[in-house]
């Protein structure tokens, strides 16, 4: 018996019947697919929204100048009463300057150049003290220097596991720490207020830390 064949199409071979899976085409055969970009129509942008300078590791953050303005002022009274004795020194010997403070000075207890250098060192260092004052936000922690009544510096230091909350003033930019002991601590005011806010928020948020922000901490 001779078997059957199906006949052959006029054109080539007969199609794949319709249940057939369809044939993937080369990965050579697909080209470059379309962006994101491309099928919403628009542009996909990937911001933080702070971003730290990563070799920065200490930011510093001084007094304010009502702080710093004493000190300053009498820094300038010290220069000016070393620069008085400098000038007495060189001016002529029958100036008032020069018979007042050179040639009056074998009847005082203290020569009015050596008077002059306490007096120009005690500027100096006064000067200093003030700048000692501020906050400065580390990769460690937060490190705050006060001024007692005394004059004598104090400084404290928190790690960042310490601190359990911030909470913030949005009038002047102050801060105080809630730290996990439940304790608080106000950080000494700086030149640069919110700017110090800010980065502590954004340390906040890198160390999951919460922040409350509140409308002025001076009436509560």
């Amino acid at each position: 018996m001779t078997p059957v064949t199906a006949p052959e199409a006029p054109n080539g071979p007969a199609p794949p019947p319709d249940d057939a899976p369809e044939q993937l085409p080369e990965l050579s055969e697909e080209g470059e697919r379309p962006s994101i970009t491309e099928v919403n129509g628009t542009v996909a942008r990937f911001e933080m929204a702070y971003q730290l300078d990563p070799n920065q590791e200490r930011y510093p953050f001084g007094p304010t100048l009502l702080a710093r303005l004493p000190a300053m002022l009498w820094f300038a009274f010290t220069v000016a009463v070393a620069g008085t004795v400098v000038l007495a020194h060189h001016s002529s010997s029958n100036s008032t300057l020069y018979i007042w403070v050179v040639e009056r000075d074998a009847n005082r207890v203290l020569p009015s150049s050596v008077l002059a250098f306490l007096v120009l060192a005690s500027g100096i260092a006064t000067l200093v003290r003030t700048h000692m004052r501020g906050v400065i936000v580390q990769k460690s922690g937060i490190e705050a220097r006060y001024l007692l009544a005394a004059g004598l510096p104090r400084v404290r230091q928190w790690a960042w596991a310490q601190v359990h909350r911030f909470v913030m003033d949005e009038s002047d930019g102050g801060v105080v720490l809630e730290l996990w002991t439940g304790q608080y601590e106000k950080l000494p005011p700086v030149a640069r207020p919110f700017e110090l806010a800010g980065l502590l928020e954004r340390k906040a948020a890198e160390y999951g830390i919460p922040v409350t922000k509140l409308a002025s901490l001076k009436s509560s």
